[in-house]
């Protein structure tokens, strides 16, 4: 693995800790000290201005700009109009004067510059003392949040000390909708309205051509204001604050900011303005020290019931933890119309879409932490399905193909081999439902939404294969499986497995709802026109369907014709040609066997108990050696297959940055934002591969192992409506209830009830990694 290190943070269990500030690092610092809430987000740039390159970023979870790619092809299922997330209202600006010179961390000189976020409460700190050239010191303290009790919230402190001085200080605070968008350089908002009411002021901008609004309204308080007057622009309206300062004093201004997003086109500005201004008239009300203390404990609850504890490797236990906290941060179930970007809100790369890595990895933490959440990212697709239909009639399908990338439901990738050849968002989606159903029993939501997905999602599939004209087997041609560096292949494994199983999964519910849920399968059939016809058409499809498996040797065959490829040998590219994507022509990596992620160990890690231990031996020993791992999503699967093989070091070799990917920027892209997805798959890799949990069969199973640099570890999850702990060391598992009633786990192969009293298991010498 060509992938190493930049290690500039402080070591801690519980916060994210920066020392110094390092110029050359701000973009990557502006990531990692990102806050959000799921409506919205903020990157961890300087509220005060930074003139040297900063990254302002303040996100709005769905708010969107779209545009038409002039360039595109005008072929039919070529996607033009694409959309992406766009920088918001900038409800943080600041700027802060003395004699008139003004504070610019890119310019003036400071000293004792600490920033540290608290993973235990969400608040992010920053101080440092600011040395003027007229020789004044003053000490400066910045605290932000994004409140998880008020989503809508924003809030913002900011306590001054003048230190060897008496005299005017002047601060100015606002909200700006000067912003530009990061990757394009383009201002996408015009301002409508900035107003003045009697406790607060208000600002409203509107996209270009989407014409979604977003209204964001603050008020300031402090203890210590000398003169407070209002200032506005064309885009900007804001408080100009005058302190009179006294040496040795310190004065705290607070900023509590309302955000309301209206993203239907045809809502006029006035409208907005009206509904959001009756939300927001409790400003009277509204502390910012109460909603810290309401914030701070929807953190202590998390906490409580989900942490992930490792005795022996500080550097992880900080990593799982910062993991843990962005998840919770980026989607915690509010709101079912909104999904999880792979930047989440933290950045612009990938232009805020969503991918199949929701449901493949996203969803097995939110099932397992917060199954409202979980439930909510099948709402979307369900509310985006009519999107999905209209994109399978783009490609001459029927049914529902859900897209490779978007915000809105409508495909938005314009690389026509992604979005027309990858069916595996689509197969994800009935994973998810699959997934999501069978550990938490909401049989409600499968008859009422999940099994309507999965009938329209096997058209699609029904539509987009064809029989083979000369075995007779059922098959998909022209597709690109996981791995994106086999393109128009014709039976890829993974493609035609998933296919098969959503095949069966959707007939058992059907049959499923003829005995438990006729009326509701009546109302299907009807609202869907489905046919038995087609059901029987489903059946044959999957047992004739074409897997590549090499029965001699019991390898699956990635496509037909993979096992022809030349082959390279990966540990032969120079360092310096990664990523291959900027390095190689694009064409190059189609040539040969070498993979840029798993695509037969993914789908025998989703159906992981259906394989047999020597049949994931043999695949994993036979692609491990071909995967350059280019997908930051890729190792952690690599490391769970390598836990369940004993092969312990191996699997510690993957897994040590997963944890950290952000943190010590090993893609060293952190800058454009936090890779999300694959902060799911670091708590995946510590459950699914240290803690062996399997999911997918009858029952929940556990075969736990332990790296050997770890003393201890225990995670918890929420299964079945009780929250249970594994712990586990060098000699024992021990499994307990922390919340709720008795379960039945399966640990090393046998059936336990667990109870709040626990039981103690020990753990072969074969876990010991």
């Amino acid at each position: 693995m060509q992938k190493y290190a930049d290690k500039y943070l402080k070591l801690d269990p519980w916060r994210i800790i920066e020392e110094g500030f390092d110029s050359e690092r701000c973009n990557v610092s502006e990531s990692i000290f990102s806050l959000g809430n799921e409506y919205m987000g903020v990157r961890g740039y300087f509220e005060e201005g930074y003139k040297q390159g900063e990254f302002i970023g303040s996100y709005f979870n769905g708010v969107y700009e779209e545009t038409k790619e002039a360039a595109a092809l005008h072929y039919k299922g070529i996607v033009r109009d694409t959309h992406f997330m766009i920088n918001s209202v900038n409800w943080l600006y600041t700027r802060i004067y003395v004699d008139d010179e003004v504070l610019d961390l890119s310019s003036s000189e400071f000293d004792e510059y600490r920033r540290t976020l608290d993973l235990r409460t969400g608040i992010l700190n920053r101080r440092f003392i600011w040395k003027t050239v007229s020789g004044k010191h003053v000490k400066l303290d910045f605290e932000r949040f994004v409140s998880m009790g008020s989503p809508r919230y924003g809030c913002q402190r900011i306590a001054i000390t003048p230190l060897n001085f008496y005299g005017e200080v002047k601060v100015v605070m606002g909200l700006d909708f000067d912003v530009l968008q990061k990757s394009s350089a383009k201002k996408y908002w015009t301002t409508i309205e900035r107003e003045t009411l009697e406790d607060y002021i208000y600002i409203l901008g509107k996209t270009s051509f989407t014409e979604q609004k977003v209204f964001s309204a603050s008020n300031i308080s402090s203890d210590s204001i000398y003169k407070s007057n209002v200032i506005k622009n064309e885009d900007f309206i804001g408080y100009e604050l005058i302190i009179n300062g006294s040496q040795g004093i310190e004065t705290k201004i607070d900023k509590v900011v309302f955000n309301y997003v209206e993203k239907t086109k045809e809502i006029e500005a006035a409208e907005v303005i009206k509904t959001a201004s009756k939300l927001v008239n409790n400003f009277d009300n509204i502390c910012y020290d109460k909603e810290k203390e309401k914030h701070i404990d929807y953190w202590t609850k998390v906490w409580d019931k989900f942490d992930i504890t490792i005795d022996g490797d500080m550097d992880n236990q900080q990593g799982i933890r910062y993991c843990i906290f962005q998840m919770h941060q980026t989607y915690h179930g509010e709101d079912p119309s909104l999904n999880i970007g792979a930047k989440g809100l933290t950045g612009e790369a990938y232009n805020g879409h969503t991918f199949w890595d929701t449901e493949t990895y996203c969803l097995p933490f939110y099932i397992f932490n917060n199954p409202r959440a979980a439930k909510n990212l099948l709402e979307y697709r369900y509310n985006t399905l009519p999107m999905a239909i209209e994109r399978a009639k783009q490609l001459d399908c029927e049914g529902a193909c859900y897209p490779i990338a978007t915000l809105n439901g409508k495909e938005a990738c314009s690389l026509w081999q992604h979005a027309s050849l990858q069916m595996q968002p689509s197969t994800a989606v009935a994973y998810g439902v699959f997934h999501y159903v069978k550990l938490t029993d909401d049989k409600e939501f499968l008859y009422d939404k999940g099994c309507e997905m999965l009938v329209q999602i096997c058209r699609y599939l029904a539509t987009r294969g064809d029989w083979s004209g000369q075995t007779g087997e059922y098959g998909y041609f022209g597709v690109m499986g996981p791995d994106e560096f086999q393109m128009m292949v014709n039976n890829n494994c993974y493609t035609n497995y998933m296919a098969k199983k959503t095949f069966e999964y959707t007939l058992d519910v059907i049959k499923d709802m003829k005995n438990n849920c006729p009326a509701g399968l009546s109302n299907l059939v009807q609202k869907v026109d489905l046919l038995d016809d087609e059901l029987q058409a489903w059946s044959n499809m999957a047992s004739k369907m074409k897997i590549t498996l090499d029965k001699e040797t019991g390898i699956y065959e990635q496509h037909e014709g993979y096992f022809n490829l030349p082959h390279v040998d990966i540990n032969s590219i120079p360092v310096e040609e990664f990523p291959l994507y900027n390095n190689w022509s694009y064409d190059r990596i189609y040539r040969n066997d070498m993979i840029k992620q798993p695509d037969v160990l993914m789908f025998m890690f989703l159906f992981r108990s259906e394989f047999s231990e020597e049949s994931k031996k043999v695949n994993y020993e036979y692609y491990e050696p071909r995967c350059i791992h280019e997908s930051s999503l890729s190792p952690s699967i690599h490391s769970i297959f390598a836990s369940e093989l004993d092969k312990h070091e191996e699997a510690f070799s993957f897994f040590n940055f997963a944890t950290r990917m952000d943190l010590d920027n090993y893609n060293r892209n952190t800058n454009e934002g936090l890779h999300t997805t694959s902060i799911a798959a670091a708590w995946v890799n510590i459950v699914y591969g240290f803690g062996g949990l399997k999911s997918d069969g009858d029952k929940i199973e556990l075969n736990p192992s332990i790296p050997k640099v770890w003393n201890s570890y225990s995670f918890r999850m929420l299964y079945k409506g009780t929250v249970v702990e594994i712990l586990v060391d060098k000699t024992d598992v021990r499994a307990s209830v922390i919340e709720g009633t008795e379960v039945t786990i399966n640990v090393y192969g046998i059936d336990y009830k667990i109870d709040k009293k626990g039981i103690e298991l020990g753990i072969p010498g074969a876990a010991r990694g």
